[in-house]
């Protein structure tokens, strides 16, 4: 057992207003499965490249482990898996790497293909099962099942449970629960390690949240006494002020010095004042600046389009195929107005296919069997990869023809800061151009909501928002995604699309 020390770590990005991590002490075990989380654009993924030494910072970083960081790029992906996973792992024996793959359930079949011709799935496991055969190594892994389906994401899921010494940066809930056994949350103001699961840390944090809510109540009553006090010093030593030059001493005193006595009086009544009160004021500004750990989850309300019929889009024995490769079919749905359906099966199976020809995009592809979309449906469609988004979020929103004000209005309640307004959405996070991607779905004026994995890279409070609106305010919602908690906690009904 070993340790990572992380000594007064700082690190901001050139141009940035604010640092990322300030004066950051913390102390992790390399035996630790770590679940790393926080939301969208607070350095999770910048934490892990300062441990890999990628990025420059100020403070110390001290580790008796190598650290490999997943994704992993291979140089040269026309060499078979078996010469990759012998580039990452040297020195292992046959029957070692025939064990890994074994554990994460991949064929040698699989391997001694080019790492090329290799699904995103495989691709996965192979490179998960070579880092772990590497010596004395930690591993840093970042959101490893997205884009996978739900069949890899459990075998990744049970490979993981089984492993230790790894941080592991996801928002999938399900996944946390099952692998960690500590979370470290990234988060408003500060860097937290907790015992535990996602769940046993959400439990933590919630009674925590609860806590200093119930403290800011007390501060606030108290902020508003200490103000009070101030401003009634401050009246009251007006007031004596004004009583040392509001009178004539030779006509209302005998004693002639009553105007000096009344004005050294009003020295010392002001001195006393004025020092009260800026006690109470600095007493005010510091309470004031404490219980900067709630995370804001704001409400977040639209209201869509009504259609003239009930039934939004029905499919009858509907089957799509690319070319001569046939994707599924004898697909049967009824979705209508207020209701969910969430797309399932295996990648590859067809289901960003099945929403892009809903939405039209229909080139190089076969349909059969009947799909009934009502005339002047108005469609609002958020495709699964936000890498394209480029320019600012003004111009973005004038290119999709949505609101501005109310597509602004729903990032900030999705933790946008306002100087995020300022940035391109090329220099964003992967997470915050996923957010401007759903925030602009969401400020159009449609009757039905195609998504296609929705919550790549969003992070977990903004997942539970997201599951807050839908709930509430009840779009017709058709969507691919593979959080399955997701898919239940928006009460979708679930089509498996099947060849």
């Amino acid at each position: 057992m070993s340790v990572i020390l992380v000594d007064n770590l700082s690190f901001g990005y050139d141009g940035a207003c604010e640092n990322i991590f300030e004066n950051v002490d913390i102390r992790l075990d390399t035996s630790w499965r770590l679940g790393l989380t926080g939301r969208n654009g607070r350095g999770k993924t910048t934490f892990l490249r300062l441990l890999t030494g990628e990025l420059e910072y100020s403070g110390s970083i001290t580790a008796s482990v190598d650290f490999y960081r997943f994704p992993y790029h291979p140089e040269d992906e026309s060499l078979s898996g078996d010469e990759i996973i012998r580039k990452i792992c040297k020195g292992r024996d046959d029957w070692e790497i025939s064990c890994e793959l074994s554990m994460i359930g991949l064929s040698e079949e699989v391997t001694a293909r080019p790492f090329c011709t290799l699904s995103g799935g495989e691709r996965t496991k192979l490179l998960l099962a070579a880092m772990f055969l590497a010596e004395n190594r930690f591993l840093l892994i970042d959101e490893p099942t997205d884009n996978l389906d739900s069949e890899t994401r459990e075998a990744v899921g049970e490979y993981l449970s089984a492993k230790n010494g790894f941080i592991l940066v996801s928002h999938d809930r399900a996944l946390l629960d099952r692998c960690t056994d500590h979370i470290m949350s990234i988060n408003r103001n500060s860097i937290t390690v907790t015992k535990g699961n996602y769940s046993v840390w959400e439990h933590e944090k919630e009674l925590s949240d609860s806590r200093e809510l119930e403290e800011n109540r007390r501060l606030r009553k108290e902020i508003g006494r200490l103000t009070d006090a101030a401003k009634r010093t401050s009246e009251w030593a007006d007031r004596s002020e004004r009583k040392k030059i509001g009178f004539d001493p030779t006509k209302t005193e005998k004693s002639l010095t009553r105007r000096a006595y009344e004005g050294a009086k009003s020295k010392k009544a002001m001195a006393r004042a004025k020092a009260f009160e800026d006690r109470s004021l600095k007493a005010a500004e510091e309470k004031s600046k404490l219980l900067k750990e709630i995370e804001k989850a704001d409400t977040i309300s639209i209201s869509p389009l009504k259609f003239h019929s009930n039934v939004i889009l029905e499919a009858e024995d509907f089957g799509l195929s690319y070319g001569d490769m046939e994707l599924f079919a004898g697909a049967e749905l009824t979705l209508r107005q207020g209701e969910a359906i969430a797309l399932c099966g295996k990648n590859g199976c067809g289901k960003s296919t099945l929403l892009r020809y809903i939405c039209g995009e229909r080139d190089g592809v076969t349909a059969s069997g009947r799909l009934i979309l009502p005339s002047g449906v108005i469609i609002s469609y958020a495709p699964q990869n936000a890498d394209h988004l480029k320019g600012t979020l003004s111009e973005y929103a004038e290119k999709t023809s949505v609101d501005l004000t109310l597509f602004l209005t729903i990032l900030r309640k999705l933790d946008f800061g306002r100087e995020q307004f300022a940035k391109r959405l090329e220099d964003m996070s992967a997470g915050q151009r996923k957010k401007a991607l759903l925030a602009g779905s969401l400020a159009s004026k449609a009757h039905l909501y195609a998504w296609d994995e929705p919550l790549n890279f969003i992070d977990v409070i903004s997942r539970r928002q997201i599951e807050e609106l839908i709930t509430s305010c009840r779009p017709t919602l058709l969507f691919a995604e593979h959080d399955e908690m997701f898919r239940k906690n928006v009460g979708a009904v679930e089509i498996w699309l099947d060849r």
